[in-house]
């Protein structure tokens, strides 16, 4: 049996990798990908870069690790907006776009991690590049299916005019910032989308 290293032990600091990986999600979100090197990255995170090529094979997969920990944290929001709601479509959706909303009203957000990084990842071959595809595909059909479940007839328009909602009101974020942003105008507007698609007492089909 291995050694267990002081770092390792209960109630001891975050392992050198753990520091890493939460140092650079931090600095991605706050600079940008393409911004922050893994110089800057050892240094917030008190190593150095032997340390960090130890623990991750390129910076390029360890943004696609940090992309993979926020949609993962995504679903679990989601599910947990969801969760009250359990039965009620136009409620969930509604809840959505509420907390989307309420977000949108910190000073420090700096938008959607997804969409800030599939703008500055270029290059195809990426590794984060399929962590958004899939990301992005099944937001998509989460939203298409709470849409068929409000019993609306143009259910896939439904789900993407709630998709092109959220995703472009989000892009504000960065722009507008704080309470100024559009996407606090989201919550009204998703429910006349519902009024036209859904109207109330129209059942599943």
């Amino acid at each position: 049996m291995s050694k267990k290293l002081p770092d390792e032990a209960p109630g001891a600091a975050p392992r050198v990798r753990d520091r890493i990986f939460q140092t650079a999600r931090e600095l991605f979100y706050r600079q940008g990908i393409r911004a922050v090197g893994v110089d800057a990255i050892a240094c917030e995170a008190g190593t150095n870069k032997m340390s960090f090529y130890r623990s991750f094979a390129s910076k390029d997969e360890l943004v696609a690790e940090c992309l993979r920990a926020q949609v993962g944290e995504f679903w679990l929001r989601w599910d947990a907006m969801l969760a009250p709601h359990a039965g009620d479509a136009r409620a969930q959706i509604e809840a959505v776009f509420a907390s989307a909303a309420a977000k949108s009203c910190s000073e420090n957000d700096c938008g959607c991690p997804l969409s800030n990084a599939a703008v500055e990842l270029r290059e195809a071959e990426h590794p984060g590049h399929e962590v958004i595809r899939e990301y992005k595909r099944e937001l998509r059909r989460r939203l298409r299916e709470l849409a068929r479940e409000t019993g609306a007839a143009d259910w896939q328009v439904l789900g993407d005019g709630l998709l092109l909602l959220l995703e472009g009101s989000n892009s504000t974020r960065l722009t507008f910032g704080g309470r100024g942003s559009p996407l606090s105008s989201a919550p009204e507007l998703v429910r006349a989308l519902l009024a036209v698609y859904a109207p109330a007492g129209r059942r599943k089909r």
